[in-house]
């Protein structure tokens, strides 16, 4: 699997019109993209924990996105609606970072920490 994680802000100055155009662009997304396996979406918690402190940004929100493979993602990112939630997501975000990761459940520890580890 692989799981497609952004996390981001929205600009303060977004109009209410442009975060509802941000946040349905991101619906059509999830459900006009097949390869999409799953979605969760958050909005950041500060619990009182050291780790809160540890973030070099604060990130408001994250979406994750899972994927049976690269090439689904590879798909998803070049789909006409993923394109136009990019335009959307661009325009909007004060700050954000998008990262992917090959990820399994916990029986899969041992052969994900050994993808592309040096022999």
């Amino acid at each position: 699997m692989i799981a497609h994680i952004v996390l981001f802000s929205p600009k303060a100055s977004l109009s209410a019109r442009e975060r509802e155009e941000t946040i349905t662009a991101l619906e059509h997304a999830c459900s006009d993209i097949p390869q999409i396996a799953r979605v969760r979406v958050g909005r950041r918690r500060l619990l009182g924990y050291s780790y809160d402190a540890l973030a070099p940004v604060h990130f408001e929100y994250a979406v994750v996105m899972e994927f049976e493979s690269e090439a689904d993602l590879h798909a998803y990112l070049h789909h006409p609606a993923h394109v136009a939630l990019g335009h959307h997501f661009n325009n909007s975000a004060e700050v954000a970072i998008a990262l992917d990761f090959a990820i399994g459940d916990a029986s899969q520890i041992q052969a994900i920490a050994a993808l592309d580890a040096p022999a």
